[in-house]
C-alpha cells in the first residue's frame, strides 16, 4: 500500500454513548481504530469551561476504513450501549449522555442511518416488538477536546472504572495483551 492509499483510508467519526471514559477505553482497542480523543460534540461553545451548552460527550475516532467500516463500528458500539435509552446510559443521566453518531462526511451519516435502520428492523422482527433505536445521527457542527484529565482516563486511572456503565469484561473484550 502506498502512503497516499494509506492516508486515504483513514477516516474520522464521532461516537457518543454515555460517559466518554468507558466509550473511549472500549473504542481504542477495536481492530482498525487508530486514534481516539475524548471530547464534546455539537455544543455551541468552544470551551470546556462553560455551563452545559447542548453537547454530547463523545469520542473522536480515527479509523482505517480498509480494516473496519462504519457499519462495523456501529455493531461494536451497540455492544456497549442500550440503544433504546434516551439521554441515559447506566447511571449517567442527562442530555450530555445521549447516544449519537456525528460526522462531517455525509456518506458516514448515510451508512450509519442505514445500518441502524437494519439493526432496528432485525431486533423488532426477532423480539416481535416495534421499538425505535434512540441513536441520533447528525452532521458534526462542533467538536472540542475534553480537558487532559479526561483523555484516556480509564487507561491512566483504572480504579476510576467503578464509575463506568460498561461491564469490565466487555470494556476490554477487544484489548490485545500487547497494548
Amino acid at each position: 500500500m502506498t502512503k497516499k492509499e494509506q492516508i486515504l483510508s483513514i477516516e474520522t467519526i464521532y461516537i457518543a454513548g454515555g460517559c466518554l471514559w468507558g466509550v473511549q477505553e472500549f473504542l481504542k482497542h477495536l481492530p482498525g481504530v487508530l486514534e481516539t480523543q475524548a471530547g464534546r460534540a455539537n455544543g455551541f461553545t468552544k470551551s470546556t469551561k462553560t455551563a452545559y451548552d447542548g453537547y454530547a460527550e463523545c469520542v473522536k475516532t480515527a479509523f482505517d476504513s480498509k480494516i473496519v467500516s462504519i457499519e462495523d463500528l456501529i455493531h461494536y458500539f451497540l455492544e456497549i450501549i442500550d440503544p433504546y435509552s434516551i439521554n441515559q446510559q447506566g447511571n449517567d443521566i442527562g442530555e450530555k449522555y445521549r447516544t449519537g453518531i456525528y460526522s462531517d462526511n455525509q456518506n458516514h451519516l448515510l451508512k450509519a442511518k442505514n445500518c441502524i435502520k437494519k439493526v432496528e428492523q432485525a431486533l423488532n422482527h426477532k423480539n416481535k416488538t416495534i421499538k425505535k433505536i434512540a441513536i441520533e445521527v447528525l452532521p458534526l457542527t462542533n467538536f472540542i477536546p475534553s480537558d487532559a484529565e479526561h483523555q484516556d482516563r480509564l487507561t491512566l486511572h483504572p480504579n476510576d472504572y467503578s464509575n463506568c456503565h460498561i461491564p469490565l469484561d466487555l470494556l476490554h473484550k477487544y484489548k490485545k495483551n500487547n497494548n
